[in-house]
């Protein structure tokens, strides 16, 4: 076989960038105005250079931004479930808003590891029990409860994801309506069925679903999405198609909820 000779083509390249460079000198020399031409090709070839670097170190500092705007939101959060507290005891707040935080100790953390396809799903977040987390805590974020922790490692959780069919948050209709389990229809990635519900009430589509408070996972009033329509099974309770606000495809940050009256309740609970 006869080998190919690159030679020829490197000479004939180095003699070509070398014919270049000395016609650019040449006509840099040549007057002001070619001066001030190449200078401007020179200043906006470097331009994209040092603009196309930045772009790349704002990329890489996305994630430690985004963590610290996690942290702030946290902070800001537990700011303003102080307040409507406050607000609560005073008598001048009637929206409804998470209730009885006081019973409860939260921490942010980021999510590690999700999966989203399976019928038992789970996620895994960085924090575990050397940041005082413990088995059996809610997790939530601003747009609904997502999870339960199943397990605690020193550094980090692994939490039953709301999409697993063992799951099931006990929810309610608006304000004050009534409550049932809810769970994942296992076939919407935003979809859930809230059950249970008297069929002699008037079911509303549109309205919102929020935690109901009668459990020691998750404060009342969470906000967890809207009806979509409702049936009737067995003639005698409707079956609620919900509308989920959380997106669980885009969850990066939560917050884990701990009732610090638990251990006292299941003591009272087991007399």
């Amino acid at each position: 076989m006869r080998k190919f000779n690159f030679i020829p083509y490197i000479l004939s390249a180095a003699i070509f960038i070398g014919l270049e460079i000395a016609a650019l000198s040449m006509l840099r020399n040549s007057g002001e105005l070619q001066k001030i031409w190449i200078a401007r090709v020179a200043h906006g070839a470097m331009k994209g250079v040092w603009g196309s670097g930045q772009k790349i170190s704002d990329y890489f500092s996305l994630a430690e931004s985004n963590s610290a705007l996690a942290e702030e939101n946290h902070e800001l959060l537990l700011r303003i479930q102080h307040l409507e507290e406050i607000l609560r005891e005073h008598g001048n707040l009637s929206e409804p808003t998470p209730r009885n935080t006081k019973r409860f100790r939260f921490t942010n953390a980021s999510i590690v590891k999700i999966s989203t396809n399976l019928q038992h799903n789970y996620f895994i977040i960085d924090k575990g029990k050397n940041d005082g987390i413990v088995n059996g805590s809610g997790v939530i974020t601003p747009n609904g409860a997502i999870g339960i922790v199943d397990a605690v490692s020193d550094n980090y959780s692994y939490v039953i994801s709301f999409q697993n069919h063992n799951m099931n948050i006990t929810a309610r209709i608006g304000k004050d309506g009534r409550h049932g389990p809810m769970s994942w229809d296992g076939m919407r990635s935003n979809g859930a069925i809230l059950k249970e519900i008297p069929h002699h009430l008037e079911i509303v589509p549109g309205d919102t679903i929020y935690t109901s408070g009668f459990s020691s996972i998750f404060p009342a009033d969470i906000p967890l999405g809207t009806i979509r329509k409702a049936s009737i099974v067995n003639g005698a309770t409707y079956d609620i198609n919900v509308t989920l606000f959380e997106d669980f495809g885009a969850i990066r940050y939560v917050t884990v909820v701990e009732n610090i009256g638990d251990k006292e309740i299941r003591q009272l609970e087991d007399r």
